[in-house]
């Protein structure tokens, strides 16, 4: 695509167009924001502003058009996210800095209107990025971002052997003087290392710990030589020396001119991932067999009893479930567009009587009839949702006729902004997927991390491998859940550890299915989490398969047995339970060793799996049946039922969602009376699939998967 450059001259926007270049993109134009005329610096949240008495050169050495404009504005949001999460009022903040970068940009597209990306090279900093990604969504640019967390160590030395000379021209960090304004990356390099095993300082400058300015790259036509410069001392101390480095004159020297670089490319998989791509690839050359897959044509009707959305509020959480079209005789047939619509008009209605609104959703599913209607139902949806829009999975079900969306929410009640924290990254980089429709790549509440579904996209690429390989797509969903939940663990600041409590893989094809599960229960970890796969239509771009984790940070509130009713939170890690019952005795249900398998006579079987802490309500289990109209299993689900854990399961269910055979089904509606109470009934969402399995288990009538609060 042809894009611009937004450049401030410095090592990591210059760095980022190589990459730009490799990915094949085509430069046109360059931007810079910087200070009014008379002011050499400006203490700006958002831009690197010293230098700017240099960037005409830089211009003029990569032989593209500058476009500038002063900022005039100051950081009037300096929050995580930038803008309003209501659709309605997604615009920018009135008098903020950012809006002088919406408007340069809006200048550049105005002269070429070719353009549709946007260079930037942000390495860590996600102030800058979600401002300048907010930017480019409402221009309809897409923001190239190839640095995005990368090592910095690596990429230092990336840089340097890449033929980039770039010089210091601020120092602003411990250990840095006058005496480094000037010196070239090389020259630097031995020192930021040692400032970094010292104190952490920032190897590529992140912290602020100084600035550059580019005199040469592959890139460039002409190399920038400084013919006079003078040193500026802003605070001397001996901490920190504060100082820049003023470019009075210089020259462009004409360089030869250079058809191709040599530039290293990070390796699409880490080693781990490496390995379970290999291992899946060696599963798939021993054929197994494949138990038959349900693709009934669907009913006109829903084989389970009539529902209605429902909703239910535990502590800060509000779960919604079953929102479509209500089916009634007088039915009318709509377009697409219209009934997720009408289906979002219910969802706001729900919340609205818990006092929510749309920006208090933090995961949503969506079931469609089709995945041909995939990009329609997006286009709707995305009008619902401004900045940090709600984690999200989407695959096609065999929903009853006509129904053709389905939808179920979890919102969380926030006292303060910070409360619910969106990793919403919306840049092609190689660190893992950017968004491909109106959602967050997780959401952060209440210790809960809900990670979005995450298919095998080449993150750089946006694009599934061009040789569909199911080994590659699970090794790169999984890594892009790997590298979220890094993100997200880096930017708390408390280093969390971070436990999965629901992790389910939704397939298209059987098949794949029993491969995926046999890699999976051979590598996973402690301590273990429920695990589902399923069977399902179709997933997004027709992938092979969709990821989607629940996590929890670890992080309890316990008492302080120092303090009178003293509470402090720590960490504890959770409590992984098994146990599968395919005999009614007299013998408790809890007793019955998880390796332990005896038949019913009829040969049902009921199995649960639970990912709970002694410290929080914070709980997943999924409870799994095969053969329900077994009598002697119905007299199992009851005792069950009155037995810890699940005793209280009714009081403190938020979310069911019902995974189910639509021929098979039929004893779900006695199953749920005897685990839950009438009247404390959790919402559930019913999901036809054509495959349902567990880690020990294949081919299950129905599995309910709840999540507790």
């Amino acid at each position: 695509m042809k894009y611009l450059a937004l450049l401030s001259g410095g090592k990591d926007s210059c760095f980022n167009l190589l990459h730009c270049a490799k990915n094949g993109h085509e430069l046109v134009a360059a931007a810079s924001l910087g200070p009014e005329v008379g002011k050499e610096e400006l203490d700006s949240y958002l831009y690197q502003t010293v230098g700017q008495d240099a960037i005409e050169f830089v211009a003029r050495a990569l032989d593209v058009p500058l476009y500038r404009r002063v900022i005039t504005g100051n950081a009037v949001e300096q929050g995580s996210e930038y803008g309003s999460r209501n659709a309605k009022t997604a615009h920018g903040v009135q008098g903020d800095e950012t809006e002088d970068l919406f408007a340069l940009l809006s200048e550049v597209k105005s002269h070429h209107q070719d353009i549709q990306g946007v260079s930037v090279g942000a390495i860590l900093s996600n102030y800058q990025r979600v401002r300048v990604e907010h930017v480019c969504q409402r221009l309809g640019l897409t923001p190239l971002c190839y640095l995005w967390n990368r090592d910095q160590a690596e990429l230092f030395t990336e840089m340097i052997s890449a033929g980039m000379e770039a010089i210091l021209i601020k120092v602003a960090g411990i250990g840095l003087t006058t005496k480094h304004l000037g010196k070239t990356l090389a020259q630097m390099q031995p020192t930021l290392v040692k400032l970094n095993q010292l104190y952490g300082a920032h190897i590529c400058g992140e912290g602020g710990e100084y600035e550059t300015l580019t005199l040469d790259c592959p890139l460039f036509k002409h190399r920038i030589v400084p013919t006079e410069v003078e040193p500026v001392i802003h605070l001397d101390n001996d901490v920190a020396t504060v100082a820049f480095l003023r470019i009075k004159n210089a020259v462009l020297e004409a360089k030869p001119p250079q058809e191709t670089f040599e530039l290293p490319i990070p390796p699409l998989l880490e080693d781990d991932f490496i390995t379970l791509r290999d291992n899946l690839a060696t599963s798939q050359k021993a054929p197994l067999q494949a138990p038959q897959c349900d693709t009934a044509e669907p009913t006109h009707v829903d084989e389970l009893p009539a529902k209605v959305a429902a909703s239910r509020k535990l502590n800060s959480w509000i779960s919604i479930s079953n929102i479509e079209r209500p089916l009634d005789s007088s039915l009318a047939e709509i377009s697409i567009e219209e009934e997720v619509t009408e289906c979002f008009g219910l969802l706001e209605a729900r919340l609205k009587e818990h006092g929510l609104n749309i920006s208090n959703c933090t995961n949503i599913n969506i079931f469609i009839s089709s995945i041909d209607l995939f990009a329609r139902v997006n286009a709707i949806y995305s009008t619902f949702f401004g900045s940090s829009p709600p984690a999200r999975a989407c695959v096609a079900v065999d929903l009853p006729l006509p129904i053709r969306v389905r939808l179920d929410c979890i919102a969380f009640v926030e006292s303060s902004p910070t409360d619910r924290q969106a990793l919403h990254v919306q840049s092609l980089s190689y660190w893992a997927p950017a968004n491909i429709g109106p959602y967050s790549q997780a959401i952060t509440a209440g210790e809960r991390i809900f990670i979005s579904g995450q298919i095998g996209l080449i993150p750089s690429q946006l694009a599934l491998p061009s040789t569909r390989s199911l080994s590659l797509e699970t090794a790169l969903a999984s890594q892009h859940v790997s590298r979220v939940t890094d993100v997200l663990r880096g930017n708390s600041g408390l280093g969390w550890p971070g436990y999965s409590q629901l992790v389910l893989y939704w397939l298209a094809d059987t098949n794949d299915l029993l491969h995926v599960k046999r890699v999976h229960y051979a590598s996973r970890e402690a301590p273990r989490a429920p695990t589902l796969y399923i069977v399902v239509k179709a997933l997004p771009k027709n992938a092979s398969i969709e990821k989607q984790v629940l996590l929890h940070t670890g992080r309890c509130a316990v008492v302080d047995e120092d303090e009178d009713d003293g509470i402090i939170m720590e960490f504890r890690k959770p409590i992984f339970e098994q146990r599968k019952k395919s005999h009614c005795s007299e013998v408790s249900f809890l007793n019955v060793p998880s390796t332990e398998h005896i038949d019913f006579p009829d040969g049902a079987v009921l199995e649960w799996e639970m990912s709970r802490f002694d410290e929080s309500d914070a709980a997943c289990a999924i409870i799994s049946v095969k053969g329900g109209d077994s009598p002697l299993l119905s007299e199992a689900i009851r005792v069950m039922g009155t037995m810890s854990p699940f005793a209280a399961l009714s009081k403190r269910s938020l979310s069911v969602r019902l995974f189910y055979i639509p021929s098979r089904a039929a004893s779900f509606p006695v199953f749920s009376q005897n685990i839950f109470e009438n009247e404390t009934r959790p919402p559930t969402t019913p999901i036809p699939c054509r495959f349902i399995s567990t880690n020990d288990v294949d081919d299950w009538d129905y599995v309910m998967c709840i999540i507790q609060s």
